[in-house]
């Protein structure tokens, strides 16, 4: 008779084991996806965040050339952007943006722009100084491809 409880308790073991071993896989696989799944949204949250700064930056830099009345709320927008950056653990970009912030910022102090001005400004030698957002946006797509 002890040989059929043996034999009972055999399968029963394997059971159990296998049954577990099932959901043990299952557990661990679903917890890879959502991982997975999360990063790829973290991902997503830091393009868009990069996305619009730029836009914004662009933006308030064009108003800052051609005008000495800075429009603060597009500022705020920009430091809480920065602020969302630095929560989002991107130091570098972090940086560049807050040398950018500074740059526009300046720009507002110097004397408005004319549109020859902004002509002088497009050509080859004075590109350089027109395109102000180069070193963020090489930096911020140089963290997020490290992201992938």
């Amino acid at each position: 008779m002890e040989a059929a409880y043996i034999s009972a308790l055999s399968a029963l073991a394997g059971s159990v084991i296998g049954g577990l071993s099932s959901g043990l896989t299952t557990l661990v696989n679903q917890r890879a996806q959502s991982h997975a799944e999360q990063a790829a949204h973290d991902v997503v949250r830091r393009e868009d965040l990069v996305r619009d700064f730029i836009v914004t930056a662009a933006k308030t830099y064009g108003d800052a050339i051609v005008n000495s009345d800075p429009k603060i709320q597009d500022l705020v927008n920009l430091y809480a952007m920065v602020s969302r950056m630095r929560v989002l653990s991107m130091p570098r970009s972090v940086r560049c943006a807050e040398t950018l912030m500074s740059a526009i910022v300046e720009t507002y102090h110097q004397p408005n722009r004319s549109l020859s001005d902004l002509r002088d400004l497009m050509k080859p030698d004075g590109a350089k100084e027109i395109d102000v957002l180069r070193e963020f946006s090489e930096t911020a797509r140089t963290e997020l491809r490290a992201q992938l």
